[in-house]
């Protein structure tokens, strides 16, 4: 005779089965969420960097008093923007 509350062995195992997979579901939006999230600020860090080169670059040139100082202020942004993309590069490498 069966017993009213038993349950079968299969669908014991199948609930264990289904919290693992909740558990790991849960673990790969976390990492998905923190890519997303050092991506994000990875970006916005590299702009504010080509930013800040534009508008030093740009206050040079003003500033310059001759072609030799302008030309220099040129080179000095093109560095920065160089640098920051260099620093994003190496945030992302740091974190994958």
């Amino acid at each position: 005779m069966k017993e009213v509350g038993s349950v079968p062995p299969s669908a014991t195992t199948a609930s264990n089965d289904g919290s693992n997979m909740k558990e790991e579901d849960q673990l790969s939006t976390k990492s998905r969420i923190r890519e997303g999230w050092i991506s994000l600020t990875t970006s916005v860090q590299e702009g504010l960097g080509y930013g800040k080169a534009f508008f030093v670059g740009q206050t040079k040139k003003l500033m310059a008093r001759n072609e030799k100082e302008a030309s220099e202020a040129d080179l000095q942004a093109a560095k920065m923007e160089v640098d920051a993309t260099n620093a994003a590069e190496d945030t992302k490498k740091r974190f994958k």
